[in-house]
């Protein structure tokens, strides 16, 4: 509910009382507070330093402008927000100057309502070609020559389209200019990603206080959705696996049913003004064995070990190295074998959850402050187990940050 609202909802109830109408004792009571109340959501001024980045960006590369379909990287520019379809939705970050956007006529009125940020519109009937649109559209801007930079998800039939439409340009992958610009979260940016990484904590301490033997994974997922949602955010992802089934990283499609002495890995997101959270938590269901707690405590180190390696100017995957480096050291692996670490020990995050860069062996990206990471060297035994500890950290100017606090001990496994 925004003040707005409340200012009114109030006098509304005072002049009921006044007039000796009564009161339902429901609407007597202040609505509960949500985790996302208060929160600044990312505007206009934000949006159009992004786009004077992605310009400058631009001009270092040679580019005459950048151009995204639908998805995450036009609502980082536009605040458009759309759905993928037959029907491309373009936006054309030129190198100079003002947005433009190419949509299907009828679908204009409701992309309109969206978008954050002034941008010259350019609808295109069903008969009518929509790549010769946004050509026409950077031949009056004097764009359509030089190269011509493509967003890295955007499908191939609507990149051979603009190549075939744009023949005096050169068609070329964009990446340096998205990622340049996306990689790098500002303050704004960090502030939602750490609200919705702090509902996802709340919801999973809320959620292990209710767990109960008997229960299966969607039972355990309802709990982890009814809390986020309560609290303002969008559920994202709520996987739960147990026994066995936390093993495989994403999970079996065996039956599962929560008994005493299991293990049950949780890896939940949801989604904060357009950021995402990504947390994983390990803890068992009763009294852990020795083998399940030297599991356990072998990860939490290599999170840590993650976590120290994470300095400004190293590799991407220097990180990785180093937690390999230390599970080959107590016999896990090595490199990707099994039981021990199968998938890279982090991924980018931020709208998406996940974007570029990875902590991955062979990433030479160097880390740089604004960037923001998964941090999660699970360690894998098939048949048997599996414990995945994951918590998100931002680079600061001084070295990494947590948007979430690892537990410390699996007789704590929520912290």
């Amino acid at each position: 509910m925004s003040a707005f609202e409340d200012i009114g909802r109030r006098g509304v109830l005072a002049g009921l009382g006044a007039m000796s109408l009564g009161v339902p004792a429901w609407a007597r009571q202040e609505a509960p507070r949500k985790m996302t109340d208060g929160l600044t959501l990312i505007g206009r001024e934000e949006r159009q330093a992004r786009l004077a980045r992605a310009q400058a960006l631009m001009a270092k590369q040679g580019l005459s402008a950048i151009i995204t379909e639908a998805g995450s990287s036009m609502d980082y520019f536009t605040a458009a927000q759309w759905g993928r379809s037959e029907r491309p939705v373009l936006a054309i970050i030129p190198r100079e100057g003002q947005i433009g956007m190419v949509m299907p006529k009828f679908e204009e009125p409701s992309i309109r309502q969206s978008l954050g940020v002034p941008a010259e519109i350019r609808p295109w009937e069903e008969d009518e070609n929509p790549y010769a649109i946004a050509a026409g559209l950077l031949a009056d801007r004097k764009l359509a020559f030089g190269s011509i930079g493509v967003e890295e998800t955007t499908r191939d039939f609507i990149v051979r389209g603009l190549a075939e439409a744009l023949p005096t340009a050169k068609v070329v992958p964009g990446a340096a200019v998205f990622r340049g610009c996306r990689m790098i979260k500002t303050p704004a940016e960090i502030a939602l990603m750490q609200a919705a990484a702090d509902i996802t904590v709340a919801a999973l301490r809320h959620t292990h206080a209710n767990v109960r033997a008997g229960m299966t994974p969607k039972d355990i997922a309802a709990l982890m959705s009814g809390f986020t949602a309560a609290q303002g955010a969008r559920v994202s992802f709520n996987l739960i696996l147990i026994g066995e089934a936390s093993a495989y990283p994403h999970g079996s499609r065996q039956p599962q049913v929560l008994s005493e002495g299991q293990v049950v890995l949780m890896d939940c997101g949801c989604n904060v003004g357009g950021y995402e959270s990504d947390i994983s938590r390990t803890f068992v269901f009763g009294e852990p064995s020795a083998r399940q707690r030297k599991v356990w405590n072998d990860v939490a180190r290599g999170q840590q070990v993650a976590f120290e390696a994470a300095q400004i100017g190293v590799e991407a995957g220097a990180v990785d190295r180093a937690v390999r480096a230390y599970y080959d050291g107590l016999g896990w692996g090595p490199r990707y074998k099994l039981p021990g670490l199968s998938h890279r020990t982090g991924h980018g995050i931020g709208m998406d959850g996940h974007e570029p860069v990875n902590f991955v062996m062979s990433e030479t990206t160097r880390l740089a402050p604004g960037m923001c990471f998964s941090d999660e060297p699970g360690i894998y035994i098939p048949g048997e187990f599996g414990v995945r500890l994951e918590d998100c950290l931002y680079m600061t100017a001084q070295g990494p940050r947590w948007f979430s606090q690892p537990p410390k001990s699996l007789d704590k496994p929520m912290g």
